[in-house]
């Protein structure tokens, strides 16, 4: 399984942090830090968008360092994604993120 592939199944590479992280891309960093503000009203500020994937070193934005309940279950219990989980199934924390991106769920089982 690729490195980009989130913990979740999600494709960092098509995360717009990711993307403009990569891509030094500040004007992007601006605009998803307005979009994720609105989205989770919050404090969100263009110098938090940075982003290396959240399965590889590197920068990482503090939900998914820090808050992304996924990331923390998947790190405790060592597993590579939520697809080596025999829990993933009956998830339903992960089952929300695959109910909004059925690409999540393929990229967990390919």
């Amino acid at each position: 399984m690729k490195d980009k592939i989130a913990y979740c199944g999600l494709n960092c590479e098509k995360c717009d942090a990711y993307i403009a992280t990569i891509n030094d891309d500040q004007e992007l960093r601006e605009k998803t830090a307005k979009l994720w503000a609105e989205l989770n009203n919050a404090p969100i500020l263009p110098e938090h968008i940075n982003c290396e994937g959240c399965r590889t070193d590197g920068a990482k934005t503090v939900y998914c360092d820090s808050f992304c309940d996924i990331r923390q279950c998947a790190l405790k219990k060592g597993v590579a994604t939520c697809g080596d989980c025999p829990n993933m199934e009956k998830c339903e924390t992960l089952g929300m993120i695959i109910s909004n991106n059925p690409d999540a769920l393929q990229n967990l089982k390919g």
